[in-house]
């Protein structure tokens, strides 16, 4: 049986701390004493004349493109692309009488349970599989919920805020998500990273700035309470983004994708029970209904799989940046699918978000972000057995 995550099949048994919640000290990780760390610094910049400058520049432009940073570039754009789809199939749905956010979210938490926690008990063994949840399930508890509530309160606030309210407040996930990257891993954040950020940031203000200017708003029916469901669900996104980084930099990431699958359909189920059971009698179920959840469900799963590889590539930060291009593939699905008109602003905002997930890395390599140590449980007897770590991907 073949892992989807092929690197972490050669897991080493290390013990895990208590607590997720704490800056780790792992050995040879970057923070820790003697740390043996090859990372690849930039080359400098000569400023002792012009000519010598754009040298310099050009041989920092060219050392920008590892393949590493390639991957992390096309990976962030994949799962952009992913996010737009989901709002495609979403917004189909409610035009067709079918408006349950939870339950739609649950097929997406099943297919992950299904998919990935029976590899984890392959490769842990049911009892070893049993003593992770006893031990370390808490965690994945809590990052569940919080991926689940992030959600439900996030598609919550689209009913009731304006268009323009829910994309500047969604990118508040970015300054909580480096918060808590902080707090978890203490990476050294370099300036040009923050100005990375504002240039993203800017680009999202041109996409806005274009959804105006061509009338894609619409009114509010309650903007105070959608403000707060769309602020609480981009704190709850930031938080999880962040958590679940830590959790892949240590742990395999059929662990983690499994557990958060496993915990969110439970918590998830409860709350479409409780929540939509009699939606779900009156809303439309046809084939055409069907065949927009499986898109929904598709595209979903391959952002949920590929946003932890992301994480390790580069970070969960870099995760949220990539995000904020989405709008320009909106307009791509909204060109053949709802006949909008194309905007000149759009592009060069893409242009700007892309420019800006360059200049994130300007200074700073993906490398620094965090060393990628992900082990089985010292109390499991992983099939890999043996004492291999496994590297950077």
């Amino acid at each position: 049986m073949s892992s989807p995550y092929p690197e972490d099949t050669k897991d080493v048994k290390v013990d895990r701390a208590d607590s997720p919640f704490g800056a780790p000290t792992l050995e040879n990780s970057p923070t820790a004493p003697n740390a043996d760390v090859q990372i690849s610094a930039r080359p400098p910049l000569d400023y002792s004349s012009l000519g010598a400058f754009a040298r310099s520049v050009w041989r920092r432009f060219v050392s920008l493109w590892t393949k590493r940073f390639i991957l992390s570039l096309l990976a962030g754009q994949l799962v952009s692309l992913c996010i737009t789809c989901t709002n495609v199939t979403t917004q189909e749905l409610v035009n067709r009488n079918w408006d349950l956010p939870t339950t739609q979210t649950f097929f997406l938490y099943f297919s992950l349970f299904v998919i990935y926690t029976p590899y984890t008990i392959y490769q842990y063994g049911f009892v070893g599989w049993l003593k992770m949840i006893y031990k370390d399930g808490w965690k994945y508890i809590i990052l569940a919920a919080c991926d689940v509530e992030g959600n439900f309160l996030v598609v919550k606030a689209y009913e009731y805020t304006t268009l323009l309210s829910c994309m500047l407040l969604d990118a508040w996930a970015i300054p909580v998500c480096l918060l808590f990257c902080y707090i978890y891993m203490r990476p050294k954040y370099h300036w040009t990273q923050l100005l990375g950020v504002v240039i993203c940031v800017g680009g999202l203000g041109m996409l806005v700035a274009s959804d105006e200017i061509t009338d894609k708003d619409w009114p509010a029916l309650n903007r105070a309470k959608g403000d707060i469901f769309m602020l609480v669900g981009a704190s709850l996104y930031g938080f999880t983004n962040a958590t679940e980084e830590f959790f892949v930099r240590r742990s395999p990431l059929y662990e983690v994708v499994g557990q958060l699958g496993m915990w969110g359909v439970i918590i998830n189920g409860i709350q479409a029970a409780g929540l939509e059971h009699k939606l779900m009698v009156t809303a439309t179920w046809d084939g055409a209904t069907i065949g927009l959840l499986i898109a929904y469900t598709a595209a979903m799963f391959i952002l949920y799989t590929v946003a932890p590889i992301l994480y390790r590539m580069a970070s969960s930060a870099y995760y949220n940046l990539s995000l904020l291009s989405s709008d320009f593939y909106g307009l791509l699905f909204g060109l053949f699918l709802f006949h909008y008109s194309v905007y000149w602003l759009y592009f060069p905002a893409f242009a700007v978000v892309i420019l800006g997930l360059i200049i994130y890395f300007w200074h700073a390599t993906p490398e620094e972000q965090g060393k990628i140590e992900p082990h089985a449980p010292e109390y499991v007897n992983h099939r890999g057995g043996t004492n291999i770590v496994v590297g950077q991907v």
